[in-house]
């Protein structure tokens, strides 16, 4: 693995734009994961490097790009039906650019069946090839030929590319890249590599850019966080770079995900209660499942009573700490026993958030080879099921929140006229009256007291304390 520094090639730039009449256009598309819209801003950087200007219109696009997500079928299929909905467009357009990057195309089967079944389609390239983009573009313009990247092991860790964030006050910052765990049903180790961490004093240097732009919650990003370090020359764990972070003054919350239960450790959750000023009283900690024999087969390397410490310890040692998590329902050979395993771990821990899941099948991983003799409709019933208890475990949670004075970014204007919408640190979503004399521009992007007036399932409603 090598650490290499962007440098934009200014000649380069220059020759690509020789090839087009007018500030040539980027459309991109971005499915999957919070690492795939953060990949997706870097493309965005350094095609604005290039010279290309964005458009959210595809038939005014001169470079289409769609950057896949590999992580359940649907998504892949998804995908194949918007990259075949561009045949028509490049009927049209034969000078338009057609790309296809990010995981999926890191699986050699979807490549061949780019190859051999979307003809339209001119480059493909993995995540890791981001500062590749312009000499790809260049060899598609100058050489007529469809330029479609094999998968690639690439490990270098390429700093300082250039962003076009989605946001003025909410920001990704990758802090690794790739996984090593191998659970049983994921196919991102295949997809991302293994994993690498980047140098402490890079990631120092882009969160105080970020802090000193205004920035008020800065994502870190790594397929899981909780290894961070390993590989570096330093001896340094995530909870010291949480540490080393903090330390950095300034009005921001700092988050991060994913978070593997089997490497969260006592001492991060000591580092998120010794900062309440910056790190937000919140863990993404996904079970997967209730059940012991399930969490095996996964190859999690934790059981259900080790999970459930791991929480006691959390609600002991950060007041007022509230958890989200993942949930996989109908995993290979999972019986109603182990469901019901997972119905009960749900009751006893109460998230506040809650994403579940469908068991889909990842050709190349270990529980694709195993038997999976459940029905579809059985487990859409159990993932139902969980859906219903988790309303009525989240109901209460909710309403006792009726009357306290929560912390709130303000992201957008609310559902209803007139009213501001925003989360609180644990990621609830607040909407509320807009002050009078006030208009959104004056506080979108800040933090505000909420007292709280209602309470839904799925939001709590509120007016502006006096600040």
């Amino acid at each position: 693995m090598e650490y290499i520094n962007y440098h934009p090639d200014l000649e380069l730039a220059r020759r690509i734009l020789e090839y087009y009449p007018t500030t040539p256009r980027v459309y991109l598309r971005s499915f999957g994961c919070q690492q795939n819209v953060n990949d997706g801003e870097l493309l965005r950087g350094v095609l604005a490097g290039v010279g290309f200007e964005g458009t959210e219109d595809q038939a005014q696009a001169d470079l289409i790009i769609f950057n896949t997500c590999a992580v359940r079928e649907h998504a892949e299929q998804r995908v194949f039906g918007n990259i075949g909905a561009l045949k028509k467009l490049k009927a049209k357009n034969p000078r338009l650019t057609i790309a296809v990057c990010g995981c999926m195309v890191q699986q050699k089967e979807v490549v061949e069946k780019l190859r051999a079944s979307y003809p339209f389609v001119d480059l493909t390239f993995g995540p890791n090839e981001i500062d590749q983009l312009p000499q790809l573009l260049f060899q598609k313009l100058s050489g007529g030929r469809r330029v479609l990247s094999d998968p690639n092991d690439r490990t270098d860790i390429v700093e300082e590319l250039p962003v076009v964030r989605g946001s003025d006050f909410k920001a990704f910052l990758p802090i690794m890249y790739g996984c090593d765990n191998f659970c049983s049903y994921c196919i991102v180790p295949y997809v991302r590599g293994r994993e690498r961490s980047r140098r402490p004093k890079d990631i120092l240097r882009e969160f105080s850019t970020l802090v000193q732009q205004g920035y008020k919650e800065i994502t870190l990003l790594g397929q899981n966080v909780n290894s961070y370090g390993k590989g570096l020359e330093e001896k340094v764990d995530f909870s010291d770079l949480l540490e080393m972070l903090c330390r950095l003054p300034g009005d921001y919350i700092l988050r991060f995900m994913t978070s593997h239960p089997k490497d969260a450790t006592h001492k991060l959750i000591d580092t998120i209660a010794a900062h309440p000023e910056h790190l937000a009283p919140h863990l993404h900690l996904p079970v997967q499942s209730g059940s012991d024999p399930i969490l095996k087969e996964m190859n999690r390397h934790y059981t259900r009573q080790q999970y459930l410490e791991l929480i006691a310890y959390a609600r002991k040692t950060i007041p007022g700490v509230t958890f989200s998590s993942d949930i996989i329902v109908g995993f290979p050979g999972e019986t109603a026993e182990d469901f019901s395993q997972t119905l009960s771990l749900l009751k006893e821990v109460g998230y506040m958030q809650l994403f579940t899941f469908i068991y889909s099948k990842r050709g190349g991983t270990r529980a694709a080879t195993l038997p999976d003799p459940t029905p579809y409709e059985e487990k859409a019933d159990r993932i139902a099921a969980i859906q219903r208890q988790q309303e009525n475990i989240l109901e209460p949670m909710m309403k006792a929140r009726i009357g306290s004075v929560q912390r709130v970014l303000v992201e957008s204007a609310g559902r209803t006229e007139g009213t501001l919408a925003g989360r609180m640190v644990d990621n609830t979503l607040v909407q509320f009256t807009l002050p009078q004399g006030k208009t959104p521009a004056d506080l979108i992007g800040s933090f505000v007291r909420v007292a709280i007036t209602d309470a839904r399932l799925s939001m709590l409603l509120g007016e502006v304390a006096d600040q």
